[in-house]
Formats: structure tokens, C-alpha cells, sequence
């Protein structure tokens, strides 16, 4: 197949890096044909990223002992001979898939599995916990028919969910139940199915359980969270009531609200991948349910329509409290913005007379200074009149005729507007010189 690839690709441009692997998306993770009668094992593990290297090698211990080469590195999928088993895994985003099949073996409804061939003790130490198991049975359709007591043989009493399926060309029933075994059954009819069209029933048959449990994995936290949803509602209500009442206690409220908004937050992080993944594996399901083609049977309960009473309701019961905890969201935060803008409209208020309270203050040290300088200018005309007379007398002593009081008070007006206006200068630089910063740049 590589050789053909490369002749075609010899006369053509240069291909993406992802080409070849992207067109065979398309062929990932076929179905096994199957021959009437065969018997069916399937087991889903949740698998941690910290496991997935001893998933690895418990295949490689499994496949060894089969003398099978092991899947590769980067190998998502792998099907193998295991002697009369035919083995098929995939590895999935959360869980991995293990499929283990015997064909042409006529054996007593739902007894001896194709696990019980296993290597001893190989099944119960693979890696991961056990979210789904479940046995498969392909048969003919019996002379008499799929009556209660063929359905009684290998579903005891339990309430069987079944239908026609492949356009009339087979038969399903299940009771989604688990057994004493630990697995879940289900049971196909072969009416005129192809090996190819028999396996693709089973593969979706066991798909569907698949997705459906992995869907059902937000349902303990959907119920989880609306409690806690509730109690989040009932606490708001309180809040807004006394936001409305604005009894002056915004701050303590918005503390209030903020631990609120944070409680939210949380637990939508909490839950978004696990809700973001139900909506994933729901949608899976229904596909699946639709791809079976199903056609009702008198007196039962198709597939589809079991889901419809039993699974969509806890699926709606997830969407609601998803919803929920985003309107919440939205409602905390509208009430965190009003106690906000109304703190923000206190506080402006608060600086509106702080500012008034400065300006008034500045004031008054205005005219404090303006006081203190005519004091100053006082003291200054005092001390320079005092030497003004001493000059007078010295020059009186020399022999000038100088009176030295009518000197001084001459000089007092002079100096008195000569000291006012320096003092006034200084002021108005003082005033008016902000030399601005220096700008540094490289």
C-alpha cells in the first residue's frame, strides 16, 4: 500500500505533513466482521495521562504472550489474533476501549465470555478503574422466535429494551442493567446481516454503553453543583435585598457579593470540561442510536425510546444546572458592578470634601502667610530703618549735617516698598516656576 502511495505521489506537488493521516481519519477504528454465532467482551477504562504508559506495556505483556508484535508508540488503535480471540483496543480522549471476540462457538446464553480465555489474571490488572463491561451475543433467530421465554433465557426477568434494526435485516435487546457478572448484555439476532454489518451492530451496541456512561459522569456533579446553586441563590437574594434597602453598608456588601462572584466562578471551572464533555458523548449517542435504524417491536421499548425516558432527562438535568450556574454568574456580577459603582459614587464624594476641605485649609494658610509676610515686611523696615540710623549718626559724627531721626524717617517708606516689593517677586516665582521634569529617552 506505502509503494502504491508512492508511485501516485511521485508526479505531484509537495503534500501537507498531515495529508495521508487526515484522509485516513476517515477509516479510524473499524468495525471487526463477525460470523453468526460469535460472543462478545467490551470493557471502557478511565485512564489518567499518568497511566498511559503502563496501559502500554500491559498491552505488550498481553501481546507477548500471544507472540504478537505490540502496537506502536503512537499507535491510538490495535487488532491482533490472540489465538480463537480476536483482540481489538483504542485508546479514546478519557478511557480506553478493549474488545475481545470468539466466533463460530454455539455456546449457553451469555456463558464462558471471551475474557474468561484470557491470560490469568491480565484482565483484572489493566490499568485505569472500570467504567464500562459489558457481553455481547450474536445468534440466529430461533425457529420460535424472539419471544419472552428466548428473551427470559438471557435476561432473567429484567424489562427488555429491543427493536428491529439495519432496515429488518437483525434484531437488538438489552436491559441495560448490570449483572452478577459485573457486565452489562446485549443480544443481536441475526435475521440476513452481513459478517460486516453484524459487527458494525455490535461495535455500536457497545458504543452506545460506552457514551452513554461517560455522558452520565456530570449527572452526580450536576446534582452536586445545584445544591450548591441553590444555596448561592437563597445567599444573592439576602444581598440584593439589602443592596435596594442601601442601609450605608455597601462596602461589607460588596465584600459579600466579590466572595459570591469568586464561589461562582469556581464552580464553573469545576465543571466546564465535564459538562463541555456530556454534551460531546450525548451527541455520540444519539448518533449512534441513529446509525442502528431501528424499527419498533410489538410490546417494546425501542433503544431510542429508552433513552429519551431515562437518559435525556439527566441530560437536561445537567444543561439546566449549567445554565443555571452562568446566569448566576451574570447575576453576581451586575450586582458586584452596581454596589461597585455605587462604593465609586461614595468615595468621589468622600474626595469632593476632602479636596474642599484642603481648598478651605489652604486657604486659611494663605492668609496666614499673607499675615506673617506683612509682620515680616515690618520687622525687615524696622531693622534696616535701625541701620540706616546708625549711617546717619556715624555721618553726623564726620561732620555732615545730617539728622540722623529725620534720615530714618525718610528711609521707612523707602525701605517698607523696597522689602514688599522683593517679597512679592519671591512669591510670584515661587508661584509660577515649575521647571517641568527632564525627559530621558534612548
Amino acid at each position: 500500500m506505502e509503494a502504491v502511495r508512492a508511485v501516485a505521489r511521485a508526479d505531484l506537488p509537495p503534500e501537507h505533513p498531515q495529508r495521508i493521516a487526515l484522509a485516513d481519519e476517515v477509516h479510524a477504528r473499524p468495525s471487526e466482521p463477525l460470523a453468526t454465532p460469535s460472543h462478545a467482551s467490551y470493557v471502557a477504562m478511565l485512564v489518567e495521562p499518568a497511566e498511559r504508559q503502563a496501559e502500554r506495556a500491559h498491552l505488550a505483556v498481553l501481546c507477548g504472550a500471544h507472540g504478537v508484535a505490540p502496537p506502536a508508540e503512537s499507535a491510538s488503535q490495535f487488532s491482533a489474533s490472540l489465538g480463537v480471540i480476536t483482540f481489538k483496543w483504542e485508546r479514546h480522549g478519557e478511557f480506553s476501549g478493549y474488545t475481545f471476540v470468539t466466533q463460530g462457538r454455539s455456546l449457553q446464553p451469555f456463558s464462558e465470555p471471551p475474557t474468561g480465555l484470557l491470560l490469568g489474571g491480565w484482565l483484572r490488572a489493566v490499568p485505569g478503574r472500570t467504567i464500562v463491561a459489558a457481553h455481547g451475543n450474536l445468534v440466529a433467530e430461533p425457529a420460535s422466535g424472539t419471544g419472552p421465554e428466548f428473551l427470559a433465557a438471557h435476561f432473567g426477568d429484567h424489562v427488555v429494551v429491543g427493536s428491529e434494526v439495519g432496515d429488518g435485516a437483525g434484531k437488538v435487546f438489552t436491559d441495560f442493567r448490570i449483572h452478577a457478572d459485573g457486565c452489562s448484555r446485549f443480544l443481536v439476532v441475526d435475521r440476513s446481516f452481513t459478517p460486516r454489518q453484524a459487527g458494525r451492530t455490535m461495535q455500536r451496541l457497545f458504543e452506545i454503553e460506552a457514551y452513554r456512561m461517560m455522558a452520565l459522569l456530570a449527572l452526580p456533579i450536576a446534582r452536586e453543583q445545584s445544591a450548591r446553586a441553590t444555596t448561592v441563590e437563597t445567599e444573592l437574594a439576602s444581598l440584593t435585598a439589602a443592596i435596594a434597602a442601601d442601609a450605608g453598608e455597601d462596602e461589607a456588601l460588596l465584600h459579600s457579593v466579590s466572595r459570591l462572584a469568586a464561589e461562582v466562578e469556581s464552580a464553573l471551572a469545576a465543571t466546564q470540561f465535564r459538562f463541555g464533555a456530556r454534551l460531546a458523548y450525548h451527541e455520540l449517542v444519539q448518533t449512534r442510536i441513529g446509525e442502528l435504524r431501528e424499527r419498533r417491536l410489538p410490546g417494546t421499548q425501542t433503544v431510542e425510546e429508552f433513552m429519551a425516558r431515562r437518559f435525556a432527562p439527566a441530560m437536561a438535568t445537567c444543561a439546566t444546572v449549567e445554565q443555571r450556574l452562568q446566569r448566576l454568574s451574570e447575576r453576581v456580577a451586575q450586582a458586584s458592578t452596581l454596589l461597585s459603582t455605587r462604593v465609586d459614587i461614595a468615595r468621589e464624594r468622600q474626595n469632593q470634601n476632602l479636596l474642599a476641605s484642603m481648598d478651605r485649609r489652604a486657604r486659611l494658610q494663605l492668609r496666614l502667610q499673607q499675615t506673617v509676610e506683612g509682620l515680616s515686611v515690618a520687622a525687615i523696615v524696622y531693622y534696616a530703618a535701625g541701620l540706616v540710623g546708625y549711617v546717619g549718626k556715624a555721618m553726623k559724627n564726620r561732620g555732615v549735617a545730617v539728622d540722623p531721626d529725620l534720615l530714618i524717617a525718610l528711609s521707612i517708606p523707602v525701605l517698607g516698598l523696597l522689602v514688599w516689593s522683593a517679597m512679592r517677586r519671591a512669591r510670584h516665582r515661587a508661584g509660577t516656576d515649575h521647571t517641568p521634569p527632564q525627559d530621558f529617552r534612548a
